[in-house]
Order: structure tokens, then C-alpha cells, then sequence
């Protein structure tokens, strides 16, 4: 979500902890429910309790679109399937983006069953899941595990398994779980001056979760949206996390794209078929990025194995933006079988140089300037000794399509906030 955490503190802090009595089974009959809404479809067609585990989700980075960061609380149902029919249009659902995910705002009330509505906005929850399905696409949901979510909707706390029910029912493919109003109104509530206590409480409401989607039996992407609090890589697959923040909140400048991007450095060990480091959505196409930024950010969010969640105005796409986000090469790298994350292998300056391995024995070199042009009086020269290569690399740019001859301590001019991105068959 795009508020913070610290905001989403002083969003909630009057907001009453609400009941957290166990949670009753999901039921309600078809007199007492509101029209449109498709929660009396939960009784007669609730998903069956699992006697296996569901199918194993997001063995490569999950790829889709997310509302929130062009739409953000103005989302309806109309702007989902307009949204949907422009991924099979500009043949981005060819390219692999595959969820439509719905965030935050779409919420209604509770009835006396606790059986959870949708709002006006989206009168037909259910159809709409369909209607996604009908494309060849999934969607997913948003909520919090606390007591409202970080735009003051309804959240799930004291209603995990009637939720996920409710989601499964729907026909849900991915859950977005962001911490928001639990921070207040339960973390620092019970343990107010114990940080590892309050650590610990929200561990245990992701896992709350996580247990209650398995006990669907349906196969739901959990995505854990905590901004990185408490090193998630460490213990959020255990408990069955799909993909966790790594990082506060994206935003549209370079500035914090590049200040995400060094926060990743290290966390390549955690990432892995399944269980993914999320730098948060793309903001590709969105705010004042010039088409150098869309590309770096692009290239080195594919680098990194990070989930491809693309967030801009997609009737309205530009071709440049189009171009941009279903360059097949540079998704290959991203959806590479090996999993691997890349890493950093040394900077000059502003320009760093990170490498991935791939399938096959490939590898990936990405050239990334993240400050000030390098012109061809001080050129940057890339040291292949340095990513352990000897001799002249045949690779291809990734950007170009050409074939290009990488030699030691070639000069490189790039712009600045630019990439170069190569990928070697056969490195040598």
C-alpha cells in the first residue's frame, strides 16, 4: 500500500481493536444477503477442507497487475475487467502476466454472521472472479490482519478462516496481507514496550493466515506486505509466504527505486522456486520516470527474481510503456527455472555491475548507472576477470536484440539511470 507504516499508525491509532472471538463458520441464508454480493454463494458452494496440502503456487515470480498504484481507492469493478481485457489486448497475458490483483477499497460491512460484503463498487464479487478466470487470468483480493485496513476498510482480525472461505469461494488465486491497523491495535496494544513480543504477535497473525488458506484447500498465492519488518526472508516460507516485502513502499522517482534496489544486496540466499524477496510493485509507466528509469528499474527488478506486478493506467499504456513491460528476453531472465536472485559483484562509482546465473549454465550481467552520465572521456570499463569470465564473452543485449562481443575492460558509455542488460549462453 502506498501509506507507510508510521502512517498507517496515525490512520488507525483511534480505532478500537474490534472482537476476536473464534471466528464462525461461514453461513448465511439467501434471505439475509445483500444482493449482488455473491456471500450467499459461500454456504452452498463453500471450498471443501483440504485433506492434502494445495498445489505448490508461485514456483516462478508471480507476474500480474495491481490497482493500487495508478487507481489507488478509486478502483471499481469496471476498472478490474478493463484492466484484465487490456493484458490479453497488448499481450502482456502472452508475455506471463498472469494475476489481476485487487487492493485495498473494495470492502463492505459485516453482517450478523460476520460474513464479510462487498462494497458498491464491486456489487458482484464472485462475477467478476469469473469474468478474470473467462481470460485465462487469476485474481487476487487485498485485506489486513488487523481490524481495518490501511484505508480504513473492514479487516480480517477474529475472521481468518471464515475470509479465506469466503475467498476460495469466490474463486481467488492471491491473497495481499498488509500489517496496517495490527500494528496499533493489537502488536502495540498487547506488548507496548517489548519490540521482539510485538515481532512475534505478527508472525503469528501471518501464519493465522497462511493456515487458514491451506485449510481452503484451494491453491492461493500468499503475499506478505509487512515493509520488511523483522528480516521476513528468515521465517516467512516456513509458515507457508509466498513472497514478502523487503522494503517500505515503492514509489514513482528514481531515488526510491534505486534506494530499493541496494536494500536488496544480500538477500539473494532467500529467494527460491516458491518463496520470493518482493521489492514491491512495478511503477513502470507511472509518475515522471524518464524511459531510461522504466528500463533500468524494469531490468534489475527481473535481476533480482522479484515478482513482476505491473501498477500503470493500462487503457492508456503508451507503446514505449507496452515495449517496455513484455520484452520477452528480459522476462526470461526474471522467470528463469533456476530461481536464482542476482547479486551485486562490484560498483565503479554510480555504475555497478550485478550478475545472475540462470538455467543452463547462462548468465545474466547487468551494467546499471545509477548516478550521473559516464561519457566516453572517463568511460566505465567492464572488468570481466572481476564476474570470473576469461576471454572474450559472446552475449546479447537484451534491450537491442543485437549479439555483441564483451571483451576485458571494454569501455562502456552509458546514461545516466540507464542499463545495459546482456545475457551469456555460455559463459566462459
Amino acid at each position: 500500500m502506498r501509506i507507510s507504516a508510521s502512517l498507517a499508525v496515525a490512520f488507525v491509532a483511534a480505532t478500537l481493536l474490534q472482537s476476536s472471538a473464534a471466528p464462525q463458520v461461514l453461513a448465511q441464508s439467501p434471505a439475509t444477503a445483500k444482493p449482488g454480493t455473491h456471500a450467499q454463494s459461500a454456504q452452498k458452494s463453500q471450498a471443501p477442507k483440504a485433506q492434502l496440502a494445495p498445489p505448490q503456487v508461485a514456483q516462478l515470480p508471480p507476474m500480474g497487475w495491481n490497482s493500487w498504484n495508478f487507481f489507488a481507492g478509486k478502483v471499481t469493478d469496471k476498472d478490474i475487467r478493463d484492466s484484465a481485457d487490456q493484458i490479453v489486448a497488448t499481450g502482456m497475458r502472452d508475455a506471463g502476466y498472469i494475476y489481476v490483483n485487487i487492493d485495498d477499497t473494495w470492502e463492505g460491512e459485516r453482517d450478523a454472521n460476520g460474513v464479510l460484503h462487498t462494497n458498491s463498487k464491486f456489487p458482484d464479487m464472485r462475477a467478476l472472479a469469473d469474468y478474470v478466470h473467462s481470460k485465462g487470468l487469476k485474481i487476487g483480493i487485498y485485506s489486513s490482519p488487523g481490524p481495518k485496513t490501511c484505508a480504513g476498510y473492514e479487516g480480517s482480525l477474529g475472521h481468518e478462516q471464515q475470509d479465506a472461505d469466503l475467498y476460495a469461494s469466490w474463486g481467488i488465486d492471491y491473497l495481499k496481507y498488509d500489517l496496517c491497523s495490527f500494528i496499533p491495535a493489537v502488536m502495540q496494544k498487547q506488548a507496548p514496550d517489548d519490540h521482539a513480543e510485538q515481532m512475534r504477535i505478527m508472525i503469528a497473525a501471518y501464519d493465522k493466515m497462511a493456515k487458514a488458506l491451506k485449510a481452503t484447500g484451494r491453491p492461493i498465492v500468499l503475499s506478505l506486505c509487512q515493509y520488511g519488518w523483522d528480516a521476513p526472508w528468515e521465517w516467512a516460507p516456513a509458515l507457508g509466504g509466498n513472497l514478502w516485502r523487503t522494503t517500505g513502499d515503492i514509489q514513482p522517482h528514481w531515488d526510491r527505486v534505486y534506494t530499493i534496489l541496494e536494500q536488496q544486496e544480500g538477500l539473494e540466499k532467500y529467494a527460491g522456486p516458491g518463496h520470493w524477496n518482493d521489492p514491491d510493485m512495478l511503477e513502470v509507466g507511472n509518475g515522471k520516470l524518464s524511459l531510461d528509469e522504466n528500463r533500468a528499474h524494469f531490468s534489475m527488478w527481473a535481476m533480482l527474481a522479484a515478482p513482476l506486478l505491473a501498477g500503470n493506467d493500462l487503457p492508456h499504456m503508451k507503446p514505449e510503456i507496452q515495449a517496455i513491460l513484455t520484452n520477452r528476453d528480459v522476462i526470461a531472465i526474471d522467470q528463469d527455472r533456476l530461481g536464482r536472485q542476482a547479486s551485486r559483484a562490484y560498483a565503479d562509482g554510480e555504475v555497478e555491475v550485478w550478475t545472475r546465473h540462470l538455467s543452463g549454465g547462462a548468465l545474466a550481467i547487468a551494467v546499471l548507472d545509477a548516478g550521473d552520465n559516464r561519457y566516453s572521456s572517463h568511460p566505465f570499463h567492464l572488468n570481466l576477470a572481476l564476474l570470473g569470465l576469461h576471454g572474450p564473452q559472446h552475449a546479447k543485449d537484451l534491450w537491442s536484440g543485437k549479439e555483441v562481443e564483451l571483451t576485458n575492460n571494454m569501455p562502456i558509455e552509458i546514461n545516466g539511470h540507464d542499463v545495459l542488460l546482456y545475457r551469456i549462453a555460455a559463459p566462459k
